[in-house]
């Protein structure tokens, strides 16, 4: 199944002593991928948008997800979106956000993984209320899940 996070509202885009720190720190987001963050986008950006594709099964007539950019286990499967400074020396990360499959309407889920003309989408801003990169656990109604075709 594909999955497409769209963030929205970077912290680094805003007006403010903390956009410029992040900014000056040269803060990025992307998803992770196993260990390593990837599709890396700049705090500033005016969004971001991420495309993922996740295996699904059957598990004890539940739907279980799973692949590299899937997180925890059974049951409490999630993915992350991981902020971090990008240097010389690499990426390091300091805050991540975790978008659990949970909170995703079940039916919702289900119908989205048997017809794979669709897509599911996570629709989200990525600034929390003090200004900073979102971070924890992120629940509706501060993302939404959707289907497309």
């Amino acid at each position: 199944m594909r999955i497409r996070i769209e963030g929205r509202d970077l912290p680094g885009a805003r007006v403010g002593p903390v956009a410029d720190e992040l900014r000056l720190r040269n803060v990025h987001v992307g998803v992770q991928r196993k260990s390593a963050v990837v599709a890396r986008v700049p705090a500033s950006a005016p969004h971001a948008t991420w495309e993922i594709d996740v295996a699904g099964r059957e598990v004890d007539g539940l739907l279980d997800v799973g692949g590299p950019f899937v997180h925890g286990r059974p049951g409490a499967r999630f993915l992350y979106l991981s902020w971090g400074n990008v240097s010389d020396s690499g990426f390091e990360m300091f805050r991540r956000a975790k978008l659990l499959f949970g909170d995703i309407p079940t039916g919702l889920l289900r119908r989205l993984f048997d017809d794979p003309s669709t897509a599911l989408i996570g629709t989200l801003g990525l600034t929390d209320p003090l200004g900073e990169p979102r971070c924890a656990r992120v629940r509706p109604p501060d993302i939404v899940w959707t289907g497309s075709r």
